[in-house]
């Protein structure tokens, strides 16, 4: 690690920036910086779901459910798409509107991990990154993003656990 430490969020001399406070609620101290990304990627997310959903860029928020079957997906896509279309839509919502929050509650915790994984989802994609990759340590700015939110999502997933 150099000097810079970009990426970090918990250096070993900091508390973590997500943690259990108790009665089903939990301290968030994030920087103004990282608060900033996860208010404005969630709406430009959605923005841009919204302006072209067919987009092979959203394939990986979009997987189908029946591969080598149409009908079968286009009913699975009527019965159930708009349910997936409105929970992914609140929970961007609500990291968007909670980003700012010093306190959030277990809902809201998880809404902020699902909205995390459609962005990352979306993020790595157009980055075309891969289980396979073996680029531990990017140095440019798209891909420090990507570690950046993959780090804050595993503290909050470890925060909803109580792996402290």
């Amino acid at each position: 690690m150099g000097d810079d430490g970009a990426g970090q969020l918990n250096p070993p001399e900091w508390e973590l920036p997500l943690r259990r406070s108790g009665g089903g609620f939990y301290e968030v101290a994030l920087s103004a910086e990282n608060r900033e990304l996860l208010r404005t990627l969630p709406v430009q997310l959605l923005a841009a779901v919204s302006a072209n959903p067919k987009d092979m860029v959203f394939r990986r928020l979009f997987p189908p459910a029946y591969v080598n079957d149409e009908t079968a997906e286009q009913e699975y896509r009527r019965l159930v798409g708009n349910e997936l279309d409105q929970s992914r839509s609140l929970a961007l919502d609500t990291l968007s509107k909670t980003a700012d929050a010093t306190e959030l509650s277990e809902e809201q915790l998880d809404a902020w991990v699902r909205a995390l994984n459609d962005i990352r989802l979306w993020l790595g994609t157009l980055l075309d990154v891969s289980e396979d990759q073996t680029d531990d340590d990017p140095e440019d700015p798209p891909h420090l993003l990507y570690h950046l939110l993959t780090e804050i999502q595993g503290i909050a997933v470890e925060a909803l656990l109580g792996d402290e």
